[in-house]
């Protein structure tokens, strides 16, 4: 069975130029073999040899249908990258002295994205001489992240570089309302506690 392998890291069948080698597997015996011998076991099983470890000596061969081992790789690889999450990141931009209104308006969407499972990286942009408002721009994102606090948890505290001062935010597993729901109700006292501390 001819196969065109060139762009394959596996050497197989007629490409193999090794003396003897190493056969593996379930459907032979296992032993070292002249190549020429482990390619007529292959052929007559209407199968493949494909060169599994080319360093080891002599270098160790199975006898398998190549095609459907490709598929099944490409399969794995795709099961992997699919389970590998990909981490998006979410930037919001404040300014020194940003209005209520406007700060809302941002918090709205940064707790849409963290329940999206994405990352916020929220900043405070300070324009020319506004950099003397730093404190200021420290307090806002501490303000923020509190009030994110039931969608996600710091990941990267305040931190100025060049004209920005950044925190960054990863969501928490159940985040938002739907961890708010499962949590058991609060003592009475409690509840008012942070209502009032949110009002503030």
């Amino acid at each position: 069975m001819k196969i065109d392998n060139s762009k394959e890291q596996y050497r197989i069948n007629e490409r193999i130029r090794v003396r003897e080698v190493r056969l593996v597997g379930d459907n032979v015996e296992q032993g070292v073999y002249p190549t020429s011998q482990a390619l007529k076991i292959a052929e007559d099983q209407g199968l493949d040899l494909v060169e599994i470890s080319p360093n080891a000596a002599p270098p160790v061969c199975r006898v398998i249908d190549y095609q459907k081992f490709l598929y099944q790789q490409k399969k794995r690889q795709k099961e992997q990258k699919a389970k590998s999450v990909k981490v998006v990141v979410k930037e919001i931009r404040f300014g020194p002295q940003t209005d209520d209104h406007d700060y809302a308006f941002k918090l709205k969407h940064a707790k849409g994205f963290l329940e999206e499972g994405a990352k916020v990286k929220a900043y405070v942009f300070f324009k020319g001489r506004s950099i003397l408002f730093k404190e200021q721009g420290e307090v806002l994102l501490l303000r923020f992240a509190n009030d994110l606090e039931d969608y996600g948890r710091v990941e990267q505290m305040p931190l100025l570089e060049g004209k920005r001062m950044i925190i960054v935010l990863t969501p928490k597993k159940g985040a938002g309302s739907s961890k708010a729901a499962k949590k058991p109700a609060a003592p009475a006292e409690n509840a008012a506690g942070e209502a009032g501390s949110k009002d503030e």
